[in-house]
């Protein structure tokens, strides 16, 4: 064996330490990779349901939306019917009842001041 042999022997031996050394950070950094790996999965199947639920939840929201959405629209059409009957029964009755009272009240005045002049008290002013 010549020199040459023994240091190409030296150099192919720690080549092989140093590829050794080298290897075992690889083979941890692949279980970490396989760890998250597994990780990624396990969310996955957690989460998949959670949406899945999420979106059920949120089609009921809309559903009970509409409905709310339908009653509010009965609620405002009932109360603007009752405001035109309101102003039907005012323009109907109302009109009606106001002649009425100022008629009732010309007369009470007309015979308040009749009595009068036929009882022969008046107001405290000089008869003629």
């Amino acid at each position: 064996m010549s020199v040459g042999d023994v240091a190409g022997l030296i150099a192919a031996v720690a080549f092989g330490a140093l590829v050794g050394f080298l290897a075992l950070p690889l083979v941890k950094l692949g279980k970490v990779f396989d760890a998250a790996t597994q990780s990624v999965k396990d969310v996955t199947e957690h989460t998949l349901p959670v949406i899945d639920e999420t979106a059920a939840t949120i089609a009921g929201t809309n559903a009970q939306l509409a409905k709310v959405d339908t009653v509010t629209t009965a609620a405002a059409e009932i109360t603007q019917n009752a405001s035109a009957l309101t102003a039907l029964v005012a323009a109907t009755v109302g009109r009606p009842l106001i002649r009425l009272a100022a008629f009732s009240y010309g007369v009470r005045t007309a015979l308040g001041g009749f009595a009068q002049k036929v009882t022969g008290k008046g107001s405290g002013k000089a008869q003629a």
